[in-house]
């Protein structure tokens, strides 16, 4: 990770640590870029955004280092992050530009660059955009004349993509009482004309964004509303999106969490019986739940590990010809229909399943038992020097010995912040508070906790 972008994208606060002169300039970067990489063809970049209030402002940034730079812009208005990928690989434009924090407050924002095979932005030329941002590499070419690249509408893009998803469905939502928290952010320009496209019986909440109310109290980082609501509404199933809907978490119809993990057996699983899961692997991070790995274990199905982030899950899918993998936060990518997590994709994904084996969705999430989990985050004063502590270290060793097959312990450092997350999964949530609790007294011990 670098000094601005991390794991998805540079984000920050809007006008504090993430500001117009940054989108202009990556603006004018990426026009220039894309522009030299392919002389002889014009510049086309896709843009689109959440319905944070300080997107607009981004967009506008964005658009003008873009065209300045001899760029042309097609503008997808607000719309998910994984349209954009798709009107990417699809279309054949150079690269494009989501704008959004994801499931950040709306107070924050991010861009979010994608390249030309609908992938997030390799390192190597974020590297560039950096040394960039930080006047490492000189001035840019503006361009000139006819060369100055135009802004076109391109909602017909959005349009496709939506078309693109309904062809996915194998069956007809008719009878299925669905319900649909949209965040107030992206899926509310695009989940509902999908379901009721499919026939279901479409009930939607938190459908009204503001440019305020963007992930708040609603949406994959706070289900409650959700559970509620499919109960209160007697629903068959619920899905619920982040702000840029690449995540999707699940509820039953007896208003209980069906959470990334879970939907990757219950997918991973109905693959396999249908001679699809390509390599019989899924792909997950450290994060996932000792309890996914044991049920796959009983199905027979590999998996494979990566760190924290769905770009890391999909360059290991890339890399191996895994077809199937993702996050416990909902972040799911199904390779062959997409190139990033897709939360509405994901709900589909699922809904297939509950139509093909005619069971519910309670009745599919059961057979993965969910191990009690407890993360706490410890500041430090330096975290590689509290992650290789001997001491630290002889503890979660120990941790790890004591708990066997029945738990597991994970000691990482923070992306983005002075913090080590101690995670611990057992049989009971007292086994796993008293674990976390002995290794952060091990980093108090040696002076290692800042308060």
């Amino acid at each position: 990770m670098g000094k601005y972008f991390g794991t998805d994208g540079f984000r920050g606060e809007a006008n504090v640590n993430l500001t117009v002169e940054h989108a202009y300039k990556v603006g004018r970067f990426l026009g220039w870029y894309y522009g030299q990489k392919t002389p002889d063809v014009k510049c086309r970049v896709v843009i689109g955004k959440d319905t944070r209030r300080s997107s607009y402002m981004f967009e506008y940034s964005l658009v003008a280092g873009l065209t300045a730079s001899g760029a042309d812009v097609y503008l997808l208005h607000v719309t998910t992050t994984p349209s954009v990928s798709y009107v990417v690989r699809t279309e054949e434009f150079s690269c494009g530009i989501m704008i959004s924090a994801s499931h950040n407050p709306y107070y924050d924002n991010g861009i979010k660059v994608i390249n030309e095979r609908g992938e997030k932005l390799e390192e190597s030329v974020i590297e560039k955009i950096e040394d960039y941002l930080d006047g490492r590499m000189g001035e840019i070419p503006l361009a000139r004349r006819d060369h100055i690249g135009r802004t076109v509408d391109f909602a017909a893009g959005r349009n496709r993509y939506i078309g693109y998803l309904i062809s996915i469905a194998t069956r007809s939502f008719k009878n299925m009482r669905v319900g649909l928290d949209c965040s107030n952010g992206s899926a509310s320009a695009i989940a509902k004309n999908v379901f009721d496209a499919l026939g279901a019986e479409t009930h939607v909440i938190h459908n009204d964004p503001n440019g305020l109310n963007i992930n708040l109290d609603c949406g994959s980082t706070h289900i409650r509303a959700l559970q509620e609501y499919v109960k209160e509404q007697h629903l068959d199933v619920g899905f619920a999106y982040d702000g840029d809907a690449d995540r999707c978490i699940a509820v039953d119809g007896e208003g209980e969490v069906v959470d990334g993990d879970r939907i990757m057996y219950i997918c991973g699983k109905y693959m396999k019986e249908q001679g699809t899961l390509v390599n019989n692997t899924i792909v997950t991070t450290i994060m996932s739940n000792l309890g996914l790995y044991k049920a796959l274990d009983r199905e027979g199905i590999a998996y494979e590990k990566t760190a924290v982030g769905d770009k890391y899950v999909y360059e290991n899918m890339a890399a191996n010809g895994h077809c199937l993998g993702g996050e416990q936060s909902g972040h799911i990518i199904f390779s062959k229909n997409a190139t990033t997590g897709d939360g509405i994709l994901t709900s589909l994904k699922v809904m297939e399943v509950i139509l093909e084996k005619k069971q519910t969705l309670h009745r599919l999430a059961s057979e993965v038992e969910i191990f009690p989990q407890v993360l706490k985050n410890v500041r430090v004063s330096d975290k590689t020097a509290a992650q290789e502590d001997a001491d630290v270290q002889k503890a979660v060793e120990e941790a790890v010995q004591e708990l066997g097959s029945d738990g597991r312990i994970l000691l990482r450092p923070s992306g983005t912040e002075p913090v080590m997350r101690v995670m611990a999964e057992a049989r009971t949530t007292e086994i796993c508070e008293m674990y976390v609790d002995r290794i952060i007294s091990a980093m108090k011990k040696k002076g290692l906790v800042t308060e």
